[in-house]
């Protein structure tokens, strides 16, 4: 019997996926808040990649920002 020939899609590829950390919020936001106020360059890579966050925390974040300053 003769060998088929199979061809390459890419779908049998394994996916590679960034190993993920997990750290206190309270350290994450103390290195943001920090970033941002020295205005560190490297804050500014990370521009259009997304952030996963647990929806409790994103309706907080939503309200947030459509709070007017002051209130």
């Amino acid at each position: 019997m003769r060998p088929r020939l199979k061809i390459f899609t890419g779908e049998d590829e394994p996916q590679y996926e960034e190993p993920q950390v997990k750290i206190p919020l309270r350290e994450f936001r103390q290195i943001m808040i920090d970033a941002a106020r020295l205005d560190r360059t490297w804050l500014r890579d990370w521009d259009e990649d997304t952030v996963k966050v647990s929806a409790d925390l994103y309706e907080i974040l939503s309200a947030c920002s459509n709070m007017r300053p002051g209130a």
